[in-house]
């Protein structure tokens, strides 16, 4: 299970298709093996109240917060962030080529103990295989 929390600047909204970045951040998360598909979970909040650098208002900001359970390793761990990252850049670079934008990343670990869960997309996605 991660969870992708997207933060962005109000001003970029206008700029950047908000559902394509999801839709970017999920489609390579999905390719990662350390992500199991079904937990994948990637949502945006738009931030209209912010200061940033000098405090012009053209500065935007993108920040990407990923939390998913404990255990995986350094390695496996520093691996996906830089995939990800590298993913939502190459997605971003026609708008970071006209616009001043701060893009920012950081992956948590959730201790399991104190994140209880229950869900029924799995059940749903085998049982849409199956029907296919």
């Amino acid at each position: 299970m991660p969870h992708f929390h997207v933060e962005y600047s109000g001003n970029l909204e206008d700029r950047i298709d908000m559902d394509g970045l999801c839709e970017c951040i999920r489609s390579t998360a999905a390719g990662i093996e350390t992500f199991p598909m079904p937990g994948i979970r990637v949502r945006a909040t738009r931030v209209d109240h912010y200061a940033i650098a000098d405090g012009n208002p053209a500065h935007g900001f993108i920040d990407i917060s990923i939390r998913l359970r404990a255990g995986r390793s350094a390695d496996v761990k520093e691996d996906a962030t830089q995939r990800i990252f590298e993913s939502v850049k190459t997605y971003l670079e026609p708008v970071f080529s006209q616009h001043s934008i701060a893009l920012s990343l950081e992956m948590r670990d959730i201790d399991p103990k104190l994140s209880p869960k229950a869900g029924t997309i799995r059940d749903h996605l085998s049982a849409t295989t199956q029907e296919t």
